[in-house]
């Protein structure tokens, strides 16, 4: 039976300043407005999660792809992951350094390999034996993020106490979608945490933690600190309990409550059933994000 479309996207959670307020917003519209082409077209869930966070991996605004954060020796490491609600295939990469769009190559493995995760080497060999071409880590440097981590390093001299702090950007990126055929998928992407030690890998690209969808219950993507998310393994946390029948609107915030509760931690949530209803939830001082249905559009940087 047909189903209307329904398309959620994010764009990070964090004290994001004013003067970023305005990219922040159009770089989430710019990602809804291709996912949603993808779906008024006729084309899956997992192809609209697809193409959203691809246009959020291209721009500079956000942590993933080009522009991401550079860890404590000054590279760009990405980590993503995307999963089918209707066939709980997931596909997901961390770790890789020569990738433009992590998630193309997360798609890549959930559609042409047995296994659901790829790390590091491995993973920029799979991808580029499937056609995705690799390019140097140089290419994702830019100067914003080098002066960001020199300052950093600088002010914190070797301690990282203040690095998961709100006001350190957390500009994860995701989205969730609801098909005309009525499943459901979800796709996040990231660069990580500013300063990480090489090799770290956060929730992001971890199934049911930063990501997770199953027609049966919902799509979530996180954004945030990733250590308490993975502790909770808070995505498949949120599904389960909208599969209890609680609505996920109320869900997504109850998850963010007991991210901070339990483990004091922060971040963001959007969340989507195959039925269509929607949540979105943070409790940091701004969250990015836009969605659209048939008869609904809007974005904005609080909720």
């Amino acid at each position: 039976m047909p189903t209307d479309p329904v398309l959620v996207v994010h764009g990070g959670a964090w004290a994001i300043p004013d003067d970023m307020v305005e990219a922040h917003l159009a770089g989430v519209r710019n990602a809804m407005r291709a996912g949603w082409h993808a779906l008024s077209r006729g084309g899956s869930a997992l192809d609209a999660v697809e193409e959203a966070v691809v246009i959020m991996e291209d721009d500079e605004t956000f942590d993933a792809g080009r522009g991401s954060f550079l860890n404590r020796e000054g590279k760009v490491q990405l980590d993503a992951l995307i999963m089918d609600g209707a066939t709980l295939r997931a596909g997901g990469v961390g770790c890789v350094e020569r990738l433009r769009n992590p998630v193309r190559a997360a798609r890549k493995i959930l559609s042409d390999s047995p296994h659901v995760y790829f790390v590091a080497e491995g993973a920029e060999r799979f991808a580029e034996e499937h056609g995705i071409p690799l390019c140097k880590n140089e290419d994702l440097i830019i100067a914003r993020e080098v002066e960001r981590l020199r300052e950093f390093q600088a002010r914190s001299a070797g301690e990282n106490a203040d690095l998961f702090a709100p006001t350190i950007s957390h500009d994860t990126v995701g989205a969730v979608a609801l098909d005309c055929e009525g499943y459901i998928a979800a796709a996040t992407s990231t660069g990580g945490t500013l300063n990480k030690a090489p090799g770290r890998l956060g929730d992001s690209s971890l199934i049911g933690c930063g990501c997770y969808a199953d027609n049966r219950t919902a799509a979530a993507s996180t954004t945030g600190w990733g250590e308490p998310i993975m502790k909770l393994v808070l995505a498949k946390w949120a599904a389960d309990r909208v599969a209890s029948g609680s609505l996920p609107e109320w869900v997504a915030l109850e998850a963010i409550n007991y991210l901070e509760s339990r483990l004091n931690g922060h971040g963001g949530m959007i969340l989507l059933d195959a039925r269509g209803r929607f949540g979105i939830a943070h409790n940091t001082p701004r969250m990015a994000w836009a969605l659209k249905t048939t008869g609904q559009e809007a974005a904005g940087i609080q909720r």
